[in-house]
């Protein structure tokens, strides 16, 4: 294990780098890539909202003048349009070092994606799943690359239904909705490592969650009280997601969160996820159920 007092003084330089964060306009995401193109990474801010990601662009551009930030379009719950960030990004860059799956939507009302996926699940899993897939050459043919995935201890809630994935047969439950996608992302860690191992490839694969940290998911009025009586900033919760990414010790498989109470808050180290979460026979369906629900297949 790696020691508990980890902090953005372990990132080295990044120069040369390039690194796409999903999501990052806002939250966990901004505050990773503020740090990582601090360290003069290329950074490209993923984002659904243009306006949104120019001025987080703006923002870190106006900390560090020469930093190295790009903005392109994705919608994770539109599987075209993450298509269409894909080619567009292998047509403008010929490497990727890190690919950090951060963005998520969290306990929303009930909602489709453009596709007909639950929304959560869709957005949070699928969508990842398929953004890695396409981009899964480029990550082969770059030396020690590696692909971070955002999980949350909410996993602990989650037991995908393979018979109703997208909710149409139960009464909707956001909470257990968000866990099924958590546990999700976790499973598919877990396959991608075996999957990298059997095919004796570089990439290195992890996943990370930011405890309790305060960010923009925590919209209803309860979870707002809770950020400022519990939670730890945004960037601290960052850490766990910036160690899955840098540290020179992870391995295919880990799993970073904070090291305090209950893996909500304090400086990163890793952790293990819950029992149900490393069953192989569910990682290798939901596999075969992503590829099939995306129609997107992983070449190894």
């Amino acid at each position: 294990m790696t020691s508990s007092n980890w902090t953005i003084d372990n990132i080295p330089d990044q120069s040369g780098r390039i690194i796409i964060i999903t999501g990052a306009n806002s939250g966990i995401g901004f505050e990773a890539a503020k740090v990582l193109a601090a360290k003069s990474a290329e950074v490209i801010l993923a984002v659904r909202n243009q306006e949104k990601g120019d001025l987080a662009k703006t923002r870190i551009i106006k900390n560090y003048p020469e930093a190295k930030v790009q903005v392109m379009l994705l919608d994770l719950a539109d599987l075209k349009s993450v298509q269409a960030f894909c080619t567009a990004f292998v047509t403008k860059y010929k490497k990727l070092d890190i690919l950090i799956n951060n963005a998520g939507i969290m306990i929303p009302p009930y909602g489709k994606t453009v596709d007909g996926f639950e929304s959560q699940f869709g957005t949070n899993h699928l969508g990842h799943f398929a953004l890695t897939a396409q981009l899964f050459d480029l990550l082969k043919d770059t030396s020690d690359s590696r692909i971070v995935n955002l999980s949350s201890t909410a996993h602990k809630m989650g037991n995908p239904n393979f018979e109703d994935l997208n909710w149409e047969k139960r009464k909707y439950v956001a909470w257990k909705a968000y866990g099924d996608s958590k546990i999700a992302n976790l499973y598919f860690t877990y396959a991608l490592t075996e999957i990298i191992k059997n095919a004796d490839l570089e990439i290195t694969v992890t996943a990370a969650h930011p405890g309790y940290a305060a960010t923009e998911l925590q919209k209803s009025l309860w979870l707002k009280i809770l950020n400022v009586l519990m939670a730890q900033s945004g960037s601290m919760g960052a850490l766990p997601t910036l160690m899955a990414a840098i540290d020179p010790d992870a391995k295919s498989g880990n799993f970073y969160g904070p090291s305090g109470f209950a893996q909500q808050r304090g400086y990163p180290k890793e952790v293990l996820s819950n029992k149900l979460s490393y069953d192989a026979e569910i990682a290798s369906r939901l596999w075969a159920v992503s590829e099939e629900m995306t129609g997107v297949k992983f070449q190894p």
